[in-house]
Parts: C-alpha cells; sequence; structure tokens
C-alpha cells in the first residue's frame, strides 16, 4: 500500500486529478505553511503565488484536505498548485459582521459531535451542531463522553434521541475504555473522522483512546462548572491504528451558522411535518386556529424549547441570506461599474 493511500487515497480522487504533480493530503495548517503527507513523506508546503491570486480564502486548502503539489528542487518542500474538489466542508460564519466563513473540517466522512455528560450537556446547542453537520456532506454521530461518572444516561440518551433522528448515539468512557471499540469499529481502513465540540468535553482523551497512546494534551476541567481550558489549538490530522483518521478541532462554544438549508429539514422534519398540518397553509403558528404546533406544545409531544431554538434558528438564516443578498449585489454594482468605467475609457482613447 502507498502511503498516501493509508491516509485515505483512492481511485475516487485519482480521477479529481486534473494536473501532473505529487498528489497529498493536508495534515497540519500553520500560518499559511503546511504540513502535507505524500508518497515521499511528510513535507513543509506553501501555497504558489498563482493559487493565492486566483483563489479566495474559503478555497484555500484546510486540514483534510487533497492537494497537488510541486517538489522545490533539492528540498523535502513543496509548493501547492492545486486543491482537489471536496467531498464534505463543515464551517461556520467567522464571528463578527463579516459574511466570511471559517472551514473547520473538509473531507471527512463522519462528523463526531462530542459532549460531555456533565454541565457541558446543551440539546440547544447540538441542534445547531446538527444543522451544519448535514449540511456539511458528513455524516453526524452524537458521542457522549465520561459516561464513567454519569449516574442516568438513559435521561442524557433520550434527550439527543428527541433531536437527532436517525443519529448513532454512543456513550464512552477515556477513563474504562467502555465504548471506545464501538466507535473505533467506524472508522476502518482510509475512513476520516472529525470531532467537535467544546473544550474539556474529553476530545484530547477521546484520540488518546482511540490512538493506544498518548498524542494529544489532555488538560483538567475546572469542577465549578466543568468546563475545560482549550487544550487544541489547531486542527491537526492524526492517523489512528484501526486504519481510519481523525480530525481534532479547537474548541467551539459558540457556533455561528452559515448557509444550512438542508440541514434545517434533517434536524427539524418533526417540526416541519407538523406544519404540514396545521388548518392553514400561511400558519404563524401563534393563535390560529388548527395549529398543528400549538396543539403539539399544548398536549406535550413537542417542547417549547425546541420550537423556539427552531424560531430562532431560522431567524438567523434568514438574516445571514439578507446580509449574503447584500453582499452580492454590492459585488455585482461594483463589477458593472467597473466595466462602465472601461467602456468610458476605451470610447475616450478612440476620440
Amino acid at each position: 500500500m502507498n502511503l498516501i493511500e493509508q491516509y485515505g487515497w483512492n481511485n475516487k480522487w485519482e480521477e479529481k486529478l486534473t494536473s501532473k504533480g505529487i498528489a497529498g493530503r493536508v495534515l497540519l495548517e500553520h500560518k499559511n505553511l503546511y504540513r502535507v503527507m505524500t508518497n515521499e513523506g511528510e513535507w513543509l508546503c506553501s501555497l504558489s503565488g498563482k493559487f493565492k491570486f486566483d483563489h479566495g480564502r474559503e478555497a484555500f486548502p484546510a486540514v483534510g484536505d487533497w492537494v497537488v503539489l510541486e517538489q522545490m528542487p533539492g528540498e523535502e518542500k513543496g509548493i501547492i498548485q492545486e486543491v482537489l474538489p471536496r467531498s464534505s466542508q463543515f464551517s461556520r460564519k467567522m464571528a463578527g459582521l463579516t459574511t466570511e466563513i471559517q472551514l473547520i473540517a473538509v473531507n471527512v466522512d463522519y462528523v463526531f459531535l462530542v459532549m460531555s455528560l456533565n454541565h457541558d450537556f446543551n440539546v440547544r446547542r447540538l441542534e445547531r451542531y446538527l444543522l451544519a453537520a448535514w449540511d456539511s456532506g458528513a455524516t453526524p454521530v452524537v458521542v457522549l463522553t465520561k459516561k464513567d461518572v454519569c449516574e442516568d444516561l438513559a435521561y442524557y440518551i433520550s434527550e439527543v434521541e428527541s433531536v437527532a433522528f436517525g443519529v448513532d448515539v454512543f456513550a464512552v468512557s477515556s477513563v474504562t475504555g467502555e465504548g471506545i471499540d464501538n466507535l473505533a469499529s467506524l472508522l476502518s481502513a482510509g475512513k476520516t473522522g472529525a470531532l467537535l465540540g467544546s473544550s474539556g468535553v474529553g476530545k484530547s482523551s477521546l484520540i488518546n483512546s482511540l490512538s493506544g497512546e498518548q498524542v494529544m494534551v489532555v488538560n483538567d476541567i475546572r469542577d465549578d462548572d466543568s468546563k475545560g481550558r482549550h487544550t487544541t489549538t489547531h486542527r491537526e490530522l492524526t492517523l489512528l491504528p484501526c486504519g481510519g483518521l481523525l480530525i481534532d478541532t479547537p474548541g467551539m462554544r459558540e457556533f455561528q451558522l452559515w448557509d444550512t438549508s438542508d440541514g434545517v429539514s434533517a434536524s427539524f422534519k418533526d417540526i416541519e411535518e407538523l406544519a404540514e398540518e396545521c388548518r392553514f397553509r400561511d400558519c404563524k403558528h401563534v393563535k390560529e386556529p388548527g395549529c398543528a404546533i400549538r396543539e403539539a406544545i399544548y398536549t406535550g409531544a413537542l417542547k417549547e424549547d425546541r420550537y423556539k431554538s427552531y424560531v430562532k434558528l431560522m431567524r438567523e438564516l434568514a438574516h445571514i441570506e439578507r446580509k449574503n443578498d447584500a453582499v452580492a449585489q454590492k459585488v455585482e454594482r461594483g463589477k458593472w461599474k467597473q466595466i462602465a468605467k472601461m467602456q468610458k475609457s476605451h470610447h475616450s482613447k478612440k476620440k
């Protein structure tokens, strides 16, 4: 087996090649430099000037990307010329007023949404993660850590299942090793997973358990609120003994959404199906007669907190859509202004 085949290279990626060069997978990104695994070994690489000029930030390589590079003469270093089209892309909106997105994980088969069975457990945050996970093109999996200190596992499982329809749920302990083998079985040879969750939920301990060795530094959590300090400050792709690959990510307590249109239908299908049963097609679910959603909340079939979360997320997505439209219109106006300016300049030169 070639070295890069251990990192997930196969015929599907081979078919995506459009240029000659050395193929490799990005293991680590650090200040516009990239550690890339190739058949020749691990090389330090930088982006070509042409790539930087021709592409926006979103197209720049991320951990998990497959790239094509040229070797620097006489050195074990490379220059990245191309990023192959991604099979999946998990992203979030960058903080602040910008409409830019931040890539979190690319080319992953599974997105492991990690929460611990303590104060960190938050169903509303899980809904946000699920929205983005379904939209990424990867399969979401919920991982509940610190099973060894949990006294009421059935409660937490039922809470997750009330919002994560058709999603596998694993309860694990990095201390006792319980559930670790079941999780590892998903990551067969060449499969890639990404761990996402807040600081202190046990992502680094999970990687160590799956690896069978101490590959990540682990920090203690505070007793008063079960929150951890940031251990992972960067994204890194790790090869596991089972043959699978895992990307750890910095802890994210806040998660700003991007465009998650597909994710809404997958994550909130219970609410969307209820809305179909309302008497009026344009029901606002406030005081209208025959409202199936209000009825479900009244009977307890639908939790009011979940419905409020759905409304809040839909408002947020609508706001993002309006902002994106405004940015697109501004770009379009700027383009036509530039064309008009060039035409004006061309006519004046003719005279």
